[in-house]
């Protein structure tokens, strides 16, 4: 099995710490016990392979040691799945081959720095919870509560997200004195609202452009790179969000106010599908 690694392992949204003995679901620490947490640990050392029950009794119990090993390593394989949500009848996690041993199936990313656990005002150890859920992990989808999408649909959905955006910058530049004046009229020469329009459009088409290349050409550690970026993207978007009002008088203020509903989504909705789309090439590696 190779020595104790001291590296932190994440597979979708969960990361377990193999130096401390923890494992966070989306930055949050869940209870899990020492045994279970080795066993998580040998088969995250490694994915895709069959782990058989004799290594893993060689591993847990040394040869002096008398347990019932089936019993105890199958309430240990249940508490695992406990912590991840997964189910031996359908796995997503710890696949069961019978009489062989155990098969981790998502793809594992080893990251070599741990990240700085939240701070929760208190020393917590192995085992322990964390006061609260983050705000992200309240609000923001999870990539294992989503179904599974096929992988061109969910593509071809993000791609016409990001030439709609482009279409809102590049309208509103090339139609830049006709903004000015609406703006001028609504706000009496509110000129940082200009100043706002054209810098965060300046920032957001390369970016779009960024994105569009990205899912275009398929490549892979979208969603890692999308998630660093979702933060900057989302105060620019809900800004733009705001775009119908500029054709109120054209279209109505409340045609106006169900766009700006709309595009107030939109963002979150860029976030699902680019975890769909992760989601969706891990299941189909697997096959």
């Amino acid at each position: 099995m190779g020595k104790q690694p001291t590296q932190v392992f994440r597979f979708g949204v969960f990361e377990a710490d193999a130096a401390s003995g923890e494992v966070r679901k989306s930055g949050v620490k869940l209870r899990l016990q020492d045994q279970p947490f080795q066993v998580l640990v040998i088969l995250l050392q490694n994915p895709g392979q069959v782990i058989s029950r004799e290594e893993l009794r060689q591993k847990l119990w040394p040869g002096d040691t008398f347990v019932d090993f089936d019993h105890s390593l199958n309430t240990i394989i249940n508490k695992l799945r406990e912590v991840l949500g997964d189910s031996a009848s359908n796995p997503r996690f710890i696949e069961t081959l019978a009489k062989r041993g155990y098969r981790f199936l998502p793809a594992v990313e080893v990251l070599g720095i741990p990240p700085q656990a939240p701070t929760t005002g208190e020393h917590s150890h192995p085992g322990s919870t964390t006061a609260s859920p983050t705000s992200a992990s309240v609000f923001l989808t999870n990539p294992d509560e989503l179904p599974e999408v096929p992988h061109g649909f969910v593509r071809v959905l993000f791609l016409l997200i990001q030439v709609m955006y482009l279409s809102f910058y590049i309208a509103a530049l090339a139609r830049l004195s006709a903004v000015e004046e609406l703006l001028d009229r609504k706000f009496g020469g509110a000129n940082w609202i200009t100043i706002i329009l054209v810098a965060t459009a300046a920032i957001a088409i390369p970016v779009r452009l960024y994105l569009l290349s990205y899912v275009s050409f398929d490549i892979k550690d979208l969603s890692r790179k999308f998630q660093r970026l979702f933060p900057a993207t989302f105060i620019v978007d809900e800004l733009w969000a705001l775009s119908p009002f500029l054709l109120a008088p054209q279209i109505g203020i409340g045609l106006a106010l169900a766009g700006t509903a709309a595009l107030i989504y939109v963002p979150f909705a860029q976030r699902t599908l680019v975890l769909m789309r992760d989601r969706s090439g891990m299941l189909s590696a697997k096959r």
